[in-house]
């Protein structure tokens, strides 16, 4: 095995967050600066923040409603409209 190829562990890293949140672990980076943490993650925390970029989350919300409300028709179904729809068509000369 060649030596040196590993990087070197620090046991005590500190990490720190943009909430403020320091903790420590084990790395190969003494410091370790990061957005989100266990502390302010919505996951963890139980509050849910949605980022609605033009209306995204609402339009998404609104689908899922509209498909939940809608009917679904059997094959034999959409047939016998095609064929009423065909018949109720007057025929031009």
């Amino acid at each position: 095995m060649k030596k040196d190829t590993h990087p070197a562990y620090y046991p005590d890293a500190k990490v720190s967050c943009a909430c403020g949140n320091t903790f420590t672990i084990g790395s190969t980076k003494k410091e370790i600066r990061v957005e989100i943490c266990y502390n302010c993650h919505p996951f963890y925390t139980g509050k849910d923040k949605l980022i609605d970029t033009a209306g995204r989350v609402d339009k998404f919300k609104a689908r899922r409603e509209k498909a939940a409300k809608a009917t679904v028709r059997t094959k034999t179904a959409k047939r016998a409209a095609k064929a009423a729809k065909k018949v109720k068509k007057p025929v031009k000369k």
